[in-house]
């Protein structure tokens, strides 16, 4: 039995209000993950003759609650076991790669076990001692992207019946000017009642409450498919609160997985989503304030774009040929349409070297490289001249985004093609070497480096380390570094480590065919930069605050920041530079009381933030004890702390939270799948959780 939830931005916990089973025994239950059977079919014991009765989800339900963007959502899955013999359940949840999972309880035979937060190492030598004595632990891989997975599989008796329940939570991220509820439902089998409930109640009148269609969550679609449009009910309560209900009944589940591409006697899988926004304040934002803690939006209405500097670096190693190259063009020349006539842009492409093209004369007009490397087109004198000439060459500067600029830059991407190796270092110096260039020259530009690549640095610098430190100290936090990881060669934890350093962040692109898409997705989010250098400042009555300076706002995104306060908290106005040059933004006077707390959502905007910069630093040990503290006191599963369940002899069991795009297949005999043994540490991706369960 399998339930899959893909992107799902919240997650419940007993102080949210849910109602949870008595825990009345926490020491008699195994657990363990497995891999799930290939196209549906379930895993073939070579020991029967008989296939085993695959035991029957008789109810699923999903439950999110969202308070001021702040998402708890709770899964309960009851099945039953319809055979003669015992049979195992399978319970498995996709969450979102931004959601900490806060709780976990079974309940078997009327008893109940729950799971609890352990410090990662501890449980780690717990989970080590469990499978010394003998018991395996598994991993399961799933299609979900920018998602981790978390598994158990217990051993139910003949006509009894299990009940799993699992809570995740989540700050929801405005982006594109909305926010998104993303539930992936995959039960495996179809459910005679499936019941999906999300309430939003905000501080301020909604906006907008919309259901697209399912979507499968493995690629971007260009156009909403109307079979899959799920005709929720959407209740507007009042302005700022809705009750949106999604209930399928199992001849519908098969429907939307025809539609979606699925097997339909696995049931519906696909995401559910809701989407929403509120009334934004024009200038200074909205802060809440309850009991001790405090949180202020900003995302203001009425600011003017900032006009920006692009500098697209783009990997053309010997890698990047074939699909991708020609999934870069698609998105690059639709990315070039999207600039603004004040934009400014310049194009690199790098492999062994870095080229900085002249973009009026649709030709390389500049080379950087640590050593001569010949030409693929040319013969060796001749490239060697071409060489010497081009490294010569002055640096062009950057193009105005006028429309006959932009046409010659499509015909620049045009005539990229891959070969070579890998030169990071020197394509990122060039980048900043145009950037310094037009700062000393007092252009105003707000300057962006958008790089992409599908491997690792193996010409030139290739130590990642000396990389990350030579880009940061040249780039001495003046430009946001937004890097794009294609494809499983990249290097994920170089580039969020270096973008991290930048005031960027980075993202990842799956292969497949909607890569262009992804990419165009990408780059809306930051191709309008509203204010840059925005800072918050707050009355002597604060403490504990999260984050209060950031390099760039974006059209469409939020900054939050939330902190402790004591009695006479006062926000001041906000600094930053805008279109016009130094702007200050005065937030509202009157503070407002929020309806639920505001408590978890400083906690975990905390915590994620000390773990960013935990993956920044060179030395880990003061913040990882800071993310500790406040991971166990909130019962937070993330990479510090682990989630564990005592069983009979008093060990605990592992199970992975695992990178669920990943694809990892492992084979028996016949073809089927068997379970597959992870030590503690796991295969996961830089920056995933392991849960222990």
């Amino acid at each position: 039995m399998k339930v899959l939830l893909p992107g799902v931005l919240a997650l419940l916990v007993v102080q949210s209000g849910y109602c949870f089973p008595q825990v009345t025994d926490t020491a008699s239950l195994v657990i363990t993950s497995t891999e799930p059977a290939k196209d549906g079919v379930e895993p073939i014991d070579s020991e029967k003759e008989v296939k085993p009765v695959v035991p029957k989800i008789y109810e699923m339900n999903i439950n999110t609650n969202v308070s001021n963007r702040y998402a708890k959502t709770q899964i309960a899955s009851k099945v039953k076991n319809l055979d003669k013999s015992a049979n195992e359940a399978e319970f498995s949840v996709v969450t979102p790669e931004r959601a900490f999972i806060s709780g976990f309880v079974m309940e078997i035979d009327g008893k109940s076990y729950k799971a609890y937060v352990q410090e990662k190492e501890e449980a780690k030598k717990t989970y080590d001692e469990a499978v010394a004595s003998g018991r395996a632990a598994g991993h399961v891989e799933a299609s979900a992207r920018d998602s981790n997975r978390f598994t158990v599989s217990v051993n139910i008796e003949p006509q009894s019946k299990a009940v799993f329940y699992l809570q995740y939570e989540e700050l929801l991220q405005r982006q594109n000017g909305k926010y998104e509820v993303v539930i992936n439902i995959h039960p495996g089998q179809p459910v005679k009642n499936m019941n999906v409930e999300v309430k939003i109640d905000e501080s301020r009148p909604l906006k907008f409450v919309e259901t697209p269609a399912l979507r499968s969550g493995n690629e971007i679609s260009t156009k909403e498919n109307e079979n899959l449009l799920p005709n929720a009910n959407i209740n507007r309560v009042n302005e700022t609160s809705a009750i949106v209900t999604f209930k399928p009944d199992i001849e519908k589940q098969k429907e939307y997985a025809k539609e979606l591409g699925t097997d339909k006697d696995g049931g519906l899988a696909g995401q559910f989503i809701v989407q929403y926004e509120v009334e934004r304040d024009p200038s200074g934002g909205e802060v809440l304030v309850d009991g001790g803690h405090f949180v202020h939006f900003f995302a203001p209405s009425e600011v003017k774009p900032l006009p920006k500097m692009v500098i697209f670096v783009l990997d053309t190693s010997g890698s990047m040929s074939g699909t991708r190259i020609d999934q870069l063009k698609q998105a690059m020349n639709r990315i070039l349409s999207e600039l603004h006539e004040n934009d400014v842009f310049s194009i690199i492409d790098f492999n062994d070297n870095a080229k900085v093209w002249n973009v009026d004369k649709v030709a390389v007009q500049h080379e950087t490289a640590s050593e001569y490397q010949p030409f693929w087109y040319r013969n060796e004198d001749e490239s060697k001249q071409v060489f010497k000439n081009r490294t010569q060459q002055p640096i062009p500067s950057p193009y105005a985004a006028n429309k006959a600029n932009v046409e010659k830059g499509k015909q620049v991407v045009g005539k990229l093609h891959a070969d070579g190796s890998t030169n990071i270092m020197d394509a990122l110096k060039t980048a900043l070497t145009i950037i310094n260039k037009n700062h000393e020259e007092g252009k105003r530009n707000q300057p962006i480096i958008v790089f992409l690549t599908d491997g690792e640095a193996t010409s030139g610098e290739t130590n990642n380390d000396k990389i990350i430190s030579s880009i940061t100290e040249l780039n001495n936090g003046k430009t946001p570094l937004f890097s794009l990881s294609f494809g499983d060669g990249a290097d994920r934890s170089f580039l969020q480590k270096i973008s991290l350093k930048n005031n960027g962040f980075a993202r990842h692109i799956y292969e497949g065919a909607d890569a262009s898409l992804q990419l165009e997705d990408f780059y809306k989010g930051i191709s309008s930069p509203l204010l840059s250098d925005v800072k918050f400042k707050y009355v002597d009555k604060v403490k504990e605050v999260t984050r209060t300076r950031y390099p760039i706002l974006f059209h469409g995104g939020e900054i939050v920041v939330a902190g402790q306060i004591d009695p006479g908290f006062a926000p001041r106005p906000i600094e930053a530079m805008g279109f016009e040059g130094p702007v200050t933004l005065t937030p509202p006077t009157e503070v407002k009381t929020p309806p639920g707390s505001l408590e978890r959502l400083w906690a975990y905007l905390t915590l994620k933030q000390i773990l960013e910069r935990r993956d920044a630093a060179e030395n880990k040990t003061d913040l990882t004890k800071q993310a500790l503290d406040i991971a166990l006191k909130y019962s937070f599963v993330s990479d510090v702390s682990s989630l564990v369940v005592v069983k009979p002899n008093e060990t605990s069991k592992a199970v992975e939270t695992e990178d669920a795009s990943k694809q990892r297949q492992g084979f028996g005999p016949g073809g089927h799948y068997q379970t597959l043994s992870l030590s503690a540490g796991g295969l996961r991706a830089p920056g995933k959780c392991i849960c222990y369960g």
